[in-house]
């Protein structure tokens, strides 16, 4: 995985503990704005904006706003670095989400992704008339079908589909618009989606919360996948299970979450040993750096990431303009 390629490198930010913003209050979108331009300005793929539905009287312990309204937001302030919302399988229904992250790809030019996490929360289930939650199987299996549909809405339109003749009363070519068709077991939808097809081919998708049982889903669908590193050693595995089922290895980048807390203050290049450690062993394509919004995030970016950028780790800045482009990802069949 480090074979002259240059790290993928990724920021969740985690607002809840944000100064002088307790978890009780949460943060102003300018504090996020600040934090994400920083984050563009130093040249990272993409920023993770993680979301769930609270239970009833609880905080959301992960974003206080909608992230795809988040991400809708962000992108008008922002113009290379890839904007990628967290949004439930159990929150949504696949067309609406398949309609939401196609748009949002069109407005930020093609810097759209979405986190997709196979761990089932009961407690998100029982806001959306799931009581008693999924079995671990139903979920999986459910969150399968589901991928599969906003990925089939998503190439529902050849890429010069849409004709625009105004003077032919031609909107589309008939012959370049995919019905889906799809009628399984949990969903039933006929599709195309009423959007254009996405300036990347499809908006990025990324996959965490990973078990065993869904490596197959993953190693056939995701484009990005986060692995904890207690489970790192998964990452091979992943690539091989990718190849198995027709795809390049290398389109499927795998990211390990490190957490970056202020002590990297002191010993910034002890940081950076462990990340081209790991790195250069091919354990992984790169990183996500799970970090609240302090001065951590200022901290790595000011020190451990020139650090790396010396040692040749690290691109000097974007060469393209699509998140797809950015993590060395192409366009490509899934089965």
């Amino acid at each position: 995985m480090a074979n002259g390629a240059t790290m993928c490198l990724a920021v969740s930010l985690s607002p809840e503990a944000a100064p002088s913003h307790p978890p009780d209050a949460g943060p102003d979108f300018s504090l996020l704005t600040r934090f994400v331009q920083e984050a563009e300005a130093a040249g990272l793929d993409m920023v993770l904006l993680g979301d769930s539905a609270p239970v009833a009287g609880g905080l959301n312990r992960q974003m206080r706003f909608e992230a795809t309204t988040l991400v809708a937001a962000l992108a008008t302030v922002t113009s290379r670095i890839g904007l990628v919302a967290a949004a439930s399988t159990v929150a949504h229904q696949p067309y609406n989400l398949a309609r939401r992250f196609a748009s949002l790809d069109i407005i930020s030019h093609g810097r759209a992704g979405w986190n997709a996490s196979m761990m089932p929360d009961p407690r998100e289930a029982a806001n959306f008339s799931r009581p008693d939650g999924f079995s671990g199987d139903d979920f999986r299996l459910r969150a399968e079908e589901f991928i599969g549909i906003v990925q089939g809405l998503w190439k529902g339109w050849d890429e010069d589909a849409l004709l625009f003749d105004k003077f032919g009363g031609r909107f589309f070519d008939p012959e370049k618009m995919h019905l889906l068709d799809h009628k399984g077991e949990y969903f039933s939808v006929r599709g195309p989606l009423n959007v254009a097809r996405s300036p990347q081919d499809t908006p990025v998708l990324v996959m965490s919360g990973l078990s065993e049982p869904a490596m197959d889903i993953a190693a056939r669908t995701a484009d990005v996948v986060l692995l904890d590193e207690r489970s790192i050693d998964w990452a091979g595995d992943l690539k091989r299970r990718a190849l198995a089922f027709g795809r390049r290895p290398e389109a499927l980048k795998v990211l390990m979450n490190v957490t970056v807390s202020a002590e990297i203050t002191a010993a910034p290049d002890m940081f950076a040993d462990r990340l081209e450690e790991c790195f250069r062993s091919k354990a992984c394509d790169g990183f996500n750096i799970d970090t609240p919004l302090t001065s951590a995030l200022d901290d790595f970016i000011g020190l451990v990431l020139p650090e790396l950028r010396r040692r040749g780790l690290v691109r000097s800045g974007y060469s393209a303009a699509t998140l797809r482009a950015h993590l060395g990802l192409a366009g490509e069949d899934r089965q």
